[in-house]
């Protein structure tokens, strides 16, 4: 129990140092997004070398992509987005009450 707790402890003091919370933000989105490319990739039943081909894009940036390892830029998005056979939806919103 107390293995939680310390871990717990060191997120909290992690999380209240500046610019934390942006950069988990950063990497929560990437990650979804990689989530988003990879089910669409495997939907098709392609490997990532078939969708890097497709992309025009190296198997290893798809992998990296695919595990959130990278924040993409827009260009790489469309690449990715017109590759698969799927539209590119970029949104800003306020937030709901």
């Amino acid at each position: 129990m107390s293995e939680r707790s310390d871990w717990s402890a060191l997120r909290e003091r992690r999380m209240a140092e500046p610019g934390a919370a942006e950069a988990y933000a950063a990497t929560r989105l990437a990650y979804e997004l990689g989530c988003t490319v990879r089910a669409l990739r495997e939907e098709r039943g392609w490997s990532q070398r078939r969708l890097a081909e497709a992309a025009e894009m190296t198997q290893s940036a798809v992998a990296r992509f695919e595990a959130g390892g990278t924040v993409p830029t827009l260009p790489v998005l469309e690449r990715l987005a017109n590759a698969l056979g799927a539209e590119l939806v970029v949104q800003l919103r306020t937030p709901a009450a």
